[in-house]
């Protein structure tokens, strides 16, 4: 037996309609508009590790892998496992470093352009 866990290169979070609809919580989201030096909470299901040592892309998820282009630029500055009903989760907080409203790529893969 092993130990399951998921190495995540950006943070993937659902559209802000999944909390509105009752599907997810708040910090499942990404809220409809992201300011640029503020701090959101996010949470995740299953034992995830982010790399903490710079920035990388806030993405938003359909769900099974479906992502969008990046939607910020962020810097995780907390990240912490537990357990809820036998159940993992992690859960931290992200800073918001740029947010980007046009089509031009940002990021190359986890590195920022």
């Amino acid at each position: 037996m092993g130990i399951k866990v998921e190495f995540n290169p950006d943070l993937a979070l659902r559209n802000i309609a999944e909390y509105e609809n009752g599907n997810r919580k708040k910090e499942e989201c990404i809220l409809a508009e992201l300011k640029s030096g503020e701090t959101y909470s996010f949470l995740k299901s299953d034992q995830r590790n982010y790399w903490l040592g710079g920035e990388l892309p806030l993405l938003e998820t359909e769900g099974n892998e479906v992502l969008s282009k990046p939607k910020a630029s962020i810097v995780i500055v907390e990240c912490t496992h537990f357990i809820e009903n036998e159940k993992i989760f992690t859960k931290g907080k992200y800073l918001v470093k740029e947010v980007f409203n046009d089509d031009t790529i940002h990021f190359e893969s986890y590195q920022k352009l």
